[in-house]
């Protein structure tokens, strides 16, 4: 059977090379890697997961990977995976991808060089190859905030699409007709989930199918939240939305920004809704009505997971567990001015 040394002298490279190329990828410029790529195929080599070596008696340390730290959705969720890491005498070494792919990929050869136990992460890029190459190693992985698909782990996530439609129903009933949704469709498959689910609340509902437009921006944060609401402001009143749903808080929270400095009503001309639930969410100058996701249970959770497979090796059998989201109704959501202005009794009720 060929080993390590046999690779290099194949590929002729050194034996330090090779195991960057199945540790650190990243570190290894393309046509080296290839070349070693192509020699580990033509030797057949495979390695040994059992063979990544712990030091005797240290801590028993995991991974995690998150896609955004900037984001306080990710920094609860985080808090939460550290908690339950604690309770359970474990260490959790935490890295910030930025939103970026090669960061990722950087930051996971960094998580497999301090040869941690298991990594957990919300991945920037989930067809990222080198998380199937950690999983065919077998180091344990978690996708945490979404669904891994077709990949042999364990994974966990908030049902988007029902927290869409939950958002549809709850603006629905307050009689809004004309409804825009901030989130772009190139940030994550969870935008497209939670906007599916507010357009299929339309068409089931029984009631009048609303208008839906949709306002695309490039990143969930607060920023695009108020460009987000400028382009709104700046329309006649007469052709706003009478509601806006967006794909998260911190997008609800810019556009509830925007509104308030051009002075438009909070929620008598426009209702606004969120979706996760942060802290800050409730402590808006006008507190936001959103769909609550379980933050820290999500971090708990995947410790738990991860453990799991560590202590059970072979015998684990992967979950894949969907939490449920919850309406969380506040100030920022009201009747319509159209049905407001009909029937003001009846909504005092």
């Amino acid at each position: 059977m060929a080993n390590i040394r046999d690779v290099a002298r194949h590929a002729g490279v050194s034996a330090g090379t090779v195991s960057n190329v199945l540790n650190r990828p990243s570190y290894v410029n393309a046509a080296t890697r290839e070349k070693v790529l192509s020699s580990i195929k033509e030797l057949e080599f495979v390695p040994v997961a059992n063979a990544r070596q712990y030091r005797p008696g240290r801590e028993r340390t995991l991974g995690f990977a998150l896609a955004d730290m900037g984001n306080p959705f990710f920094v609860d969720v985080a808090l939460g995976a550290e908690a339950a890491a604690k309770e359970f005498g474990v260490g959790v070494m935490i890295v910030h991808n930025g939103e970026d792919p090669s960061r990722e990929q950087q930051n996971l050869d960094l998580l497999v060089q301090q040869r941690v136990h298991g990594i957990m992460i919300t991945p920037v890029d989930e067809r990222n190859p080198r998380l199937e190459e950690l999983i065919d190693r077998g180091i344990p992985v978690v996708y945490v905030d979404r669904i891994s698909g077709d990949r042999p782990c364990c994974s966990l996530a908030t049902d988007d699409f029902a927290g869409g439609k939950l958002a549809g129903e709850h603006l629905l009933h307050l009689g809004h007709t004309r409804i825009a949704f901030v989130g772009g469709s190139e940030i994550s498959r969870q935008v497209d989930q939670r906007f599916d689910g507010l357009v299929d609340a339309a068409t089931s509902t029984g009631l009048s199918a609303p208008e839906i437009e949709r306002i695309d921006v490039p990143s969930w944060k607060f920023a695009e939240g108020r460009n987000a609401g400028r382009l709104i402001a700046e329309r006649p009143s007469e052709e706003r939305p009478t509601a806006v749903f967006c794909a998260n808080d911190m997008l609800a929270l810019g556009v509830l920004q925007e509104f308030v400095l051009d002075g438009i009503s909070v929620p008598d001309e426009i209702s606004i809704i969120g979706f996760d639930d942060l802290d800050w969410a409730s402590a808006a100058t006008v507190p936001l009505t959103t769909v609550r996701q379980p933050r820290e249970e999500l971090g708990r959770t995947a410790v738990r997971m991860i453990l799991d497979e560590i202590e059970q090796g072979a015998a684990h059998e992967h979950e894949h567990v969907i939490f449920e989201p919850e309406l969380i109704v506040r100030a920022s959501t009201g009747p319509s001015p159209k049905l407001r202005d009909s029937a003001p009794s009846a909504l005092l009720v």
